[in-house]
């Protein structure tokens, strides 16, 4: 009973700290931040930082998992909604428009995931993190497969769904930063949420069954 105890105080002293680092991250950035930030917003000596992780790097990526966690909720609701493949695989696009405007932290944290340093040794941490972002692409690959199956999806279009699911997240990835990023004044662009869905109608058109 006490050690699982200890280990539950353990859990939620780690979590605090998440949250702690989340707070001081998205508000100074994460360059602009130190571990004794961190310690002062959670409340605790930075000794005790240390007991829980090794560097900000590590905490960044305790972040990044939350975040990829939370895509991953998304896409599975998005899943488990829909009938046919084709419905999923537009569901799970517009779950990810979603995801960027109501957790735009956690996007633009999931966004830095592949540039963003990896520890000398591979540890539990980062095979979480791993394993998150396969399960995310996953989902996709699932609903295709879904779509293949059910005749919805095009086995024409879609002859690699791995490849696929790359290919429409990535896509429609690219466009959303397109909205979220300045505008000049010397140039006309679309409406933000009228190109977002317009992309998103493409790109299910894109591997439709004929």
């Amino acid at each position: 009973m006490l050690k699982k105890r200890r280990e539950l105080e353990k859990l939620e002293r780690h979590e605090e700290i998440l949250d702690a680092a989340e707070r001081v991250f998205f508000q100074k950035s994460y360059e602009q931040s130190t571990m004794d930030d961190i310690a002062k917003e959670a409340v605790l000596s930075r000794a005790l930082l240390y007991v829980y992780f090794t560097d900000k790097a590590a905490i960044m990526r305790g972040i990044m998992l939350r975040a990829g966690q939370a895509l991953q909720v998304r896409f599975e609701s998005a899943l488990h909604k829909r009938d046919t493949g084709l419905a999923q695989i537009e569901g799970i696009g517009q779950a990810y428009h979603d995801f960027s405007c109501y957790e735009p932290h956690y996007f633009d944290v999931l966004t830095s995931v592949t540039t963003f340093p990896e520890p000398p040794i591979a540890d539990a941490q980062l095979e979480a993190l791993d394993s998150c972002r396969s399960r995310i692409n996953n989902v996709m690959v699932e609903a295709l497969a879904n779509g293949i199956a059910d005749g919805s999806i095009s086995t024409e279009r879609v002859r690699d769904p791995l490849q696929a699911a790359f290919y429409l997240q990535g896509a429609l990835h690219g466009v959303i930063m397109q909205t979220r990023g300045p505008r000049s004044s010397m140039s006309t662009y679309p409406d933000g949420p009228q190109l977002i869905s317009y992309t998103i109608a493409m790109l299910t058109l894109s591997v439709k069954a004929s």
